[in-house]
């Protein structure tokens, strides 16, 4: 009984650090392009986006509508956030 305990107290520890780590982690501001694409080398982009070009579309850039939002340069603005989206596509600092 005292076992079954122990190990339902250490299963619950785990599972809870986990979920604190998950939370603690935020998206971060870039400065620009050059800075993001040392994390997104494709540029980053919330879901859903498509790149409107009359060339080659990017279709490589991290689906990710919070980091995205980040760097967006809309309301609400985040500390030190910069406008990388400047065609306003929904895509951050596409490249190919």
């Amino acid at each position: 009984m005292i076992r079954r305990g122990v190990a339902v107290t250490m299963v619950a520890a785990l599972l809870g650090a986990g979920a604190v780590a998950s939370d603690a982690a935020t998206p971060k501001s870039y400065k620009s392009c050059r800075a993001l694409h040392k994390d997104y080398p494709h540029g980053v982009g919330r879901a859903g986006a498509r790149d409107k070009t009359s060339g080659r579309r990017v279709t490589t850039f991290r689906v990710s509508t919070r980091v995205y939002r980040y760097n967006d340069g809309k309301a609400p603005r985040h500390s030190g956030e910069h406008d990388l989206d400047r065609d306003n596509v929904g895509i951050a600092c596409e490249k190919l």
